[in-house]
């Protein structure tokens, strides 16, 4: 007779792992969950190693003291781990800062006390109406301790922007893919509500007479060479006060853009990696930048002997006198004085560099050498920002062939101009 052999006997804390009716794969145990109970958790794999591997990998973060989300966490406990455990390895600080400013402001007051796993998009749809029309004042309290405003009954009716409520979106989206991507969830109910995308920003970039004026004035400052650069590259601002010496090939002609400077909560002045991959990029360099570039190595040089021992060797392009990094704020600041003394509108720093890719587009330079001077990750990007400036050159092609085609055209014959062109 032949004795069955035993099953082997689960090793204590795998859990139990099981197939389902539908082929797939189901694994359960408990875990650390993210307000501090043991809650079991369920995950599902195509092969029972599959499965097995997902709930050893949540066993194992729960023994380092890791909470792991679970679908019957609340929305709070959920955002709370999943900004502390996921997001902060995926983010750039100030990113992460502002997605925290975010669930702490508006998601948790608004949807932390529900279910993850009985989330509804309804429950999504009516918390960002809500969100829309509410005063902030109001839902914050802001005018509590001045005792004016909504404090005395007098509510001021500051709404938040579509462009914030639409961010507001992205962040829970974002929160919840990541549950969805480990298991935890179905689908991202988060993204079955369809919000109307806002008005992208009005922008007034300089025109050409207006930039020519600019420069004029910047001349007779100490950073003519980086206003210079903005306005003829399209850099970014933390990407041109990030920018190496030992980034620049002045003899080719070429610059490496590797790294922007921001200033973050925990390291101040940082130089951090660029925006994007796409942003990671090689430039070529206007004649006129090389000459400005040259001449304001040659200050920086004078500079140097005067500040002595007290001279910091950053090795950035643009410093202080002393060397060092210059704020972005205060470089805010400084462009906001060049404006005045300029006789110019005020406009923002950053749309210098729209004012280089709308003259560019005007020169009719083709769009995809546009996005790679302006490192943008998509041309979709490049040409939805600047959609009006297309639509104005498609009026004036229009406008020129109807010209071309009047009857009070004295040359019908003649081919047109463009034929000649090769």
């Amino acid at each position: 007779m032949t004795v069955p052999k035993r099953k082997k006997a689960r090793a204590n804390g795998e859990g139990t792992i099981y197939q389902r009716k539908d082929d797939r794969w189901e694994a359960a145990g408990y875990v650390l969950a993210a307000d501090g109970s043991h809650k079991r958790v369920r995950v599902y794999g195509t092969t029972r190693k599959d499965a097995a591997n997902k709930l050893a990998a949540k066993i194992a973060d729960s023994n380092r003291g890791l909470p792991v989300a679970t679908a019957d966490s609340t929305v709070g406990d959920y955002l709370t781990y999943w900004l502390g455990s996921v997001a902060i390895h995926r983010l750039r600080e100030n990113t992460h800062t502002r997605y925290a400013t975010c669930i702490r402001l508006h998601l948790i007051p608004g949807l932390g006390t529900k279910k993850v796993a009985r989330l509804t998009a309804r429950d999504v749809r009516t918390f960002l109406d809500r969100l829309r029309t509410t005063c902030q004042c109001c839902a914050q309290g802001l005018d509590t301790e001045r005792n004016a405003c909504c404090a005395i009954s007098e509510c001021c009716q500051k709404r938040l922007s579509p462009l914030t409520v639409t961010y507001v979106h992205s962040v829970l989206k974002s929160a919840l893919e990541h549950a969805v991507r480990e298991d935890e969830l179905p689908g991202n109910i988060a993204r079955n509500v369809k919000t109307t995308a806002p008005r992208p920003r009005r922008f007034q970039p300089l025109t050409a007479t207006e930039a020519r004026q600019f420069l004029d004035t910047a001349r007779s400052g100490g950073l003519h060479a980086l206003y210079e650069l903005a306005l003829r590259t399209g850099l970014r601002k933390g990407e041109l006060l990030g920018l190496h010496w030992e980034d620049l090939d002045l003899d080719a002609g070429t610059a490496s853009i590797r790294r922007s400077l921001q200033r973050t909560q925990s390291g101040g002045l940082t130089a951090l990696p660029t925006k994007t991959r796409a942003s990671e990029r090689r430039i070529a360099l206007p004649t006129e930048c090389v000459y400005s570039l040259k001449n304001h190595r040659q200050r920086q040089e004078a500079e140097r002997k005067i500040a002595g021992v007290g001279w910091k060797d950053s090795g950035l392009v643009f410093v202080t006198p002393t060397g060092g990094p210059i704020d972005p704020a205060n470089m805010t600041r400084r462009f906001g004085r060049l404006l005045n003394r300029a006789g110019l509108r005020r406009i923002r720093f950053h749309d210098l560099r729209h004012s280089t890719a709308t003259l560019l587009l005007e020169q009719g330079v083709d769009l995809v050498v546009i996005k790679e001077l302006l490192g943008h990750a998509h041309i979709g990007v490049t040409a939805g920002v600047y959609a009006h400036v297309r639509l104005r050159l498609q009026r004036q092609a229009i406008d020129t062939l109807g010209d071309a085609l009047s009857p009070t055209n004295d040359h019908p014959d003649d081919p047109p101009a463009a034929a000649a062109v090769r």
